[in-house]
């Protein structure tokens, strides 16, 4: 009888590990969407195609997460780049419709990224993905305001640049 129950309880742990897995990755089916407002166009980046721009990672603690995280993507200066041809802010939206603002100026080259892994995993809806606005908050004070975390949208899955 106790073999019969652990055996039970190893298949159920693997069958929920399976399921989390295969959930992570039907996420990773969802789209960024990218809208210019300029030019009324939206184009939509999977992760394959998001995996093909060049990558950022770096190390760093979050005010969200227990400990160092590694964070990796793409800069999101090259996902607007991409897609946009200019404006004065990006809105940024989540999958549950939560937005923010961010002035284009508080973007650079490399920083801040749209995460696409946390510690090499694709990130789950549930832990914050499948896309997460990224900055390097351990690098510098100015990583470590309100207004920064603020802009540190998680479930992200719709960017507009408007005027």
């Amino acid at each position: 009888m106790y073999r019969h129950a652990l055996t039970c309880f190893l298949t159920f742990c693997l069958m929920v590990h399976l399921g989390w897995s295969t959930m992570a990755a039907a996420e990773t089916g969802i789209p960024l969407q990218v809208t210019d407002t300029d030019t009324e166009t939206t184009v939509e980046f999977n992760m394959e195609q998001l995996d093909a721009m060049p990558q950022v990672s770096f190390t760093t603690s979050t005010i969200w997460t227990d400990g160092d995280v590694v964070f990796s993507g793409v800069p999101l200066s090259l996902v607007l780049g991409a897609a946009a041809d200019q404006g004065t802010t990006v809105e940024m939206v989540a999958l549950n419709d939560y937005k923010v603002d961010m002035p284009i100026s508080a973007i650079d080259e490399s920083t801040p990224i749209v995460a696409t892994r946390m510690n090499g995993e694709v990130m789950s809806v549930r832990d914050k993905g499948p896309y997460w606005v990224v900055f390097p908050y351990d690098d510098a004070p100015r990583y470590q305001t309100e207004t920064i975390y603020s802009y540190s949208i998680w479930q992200l899955n719709r960017l507009k640049v408007v005027d």
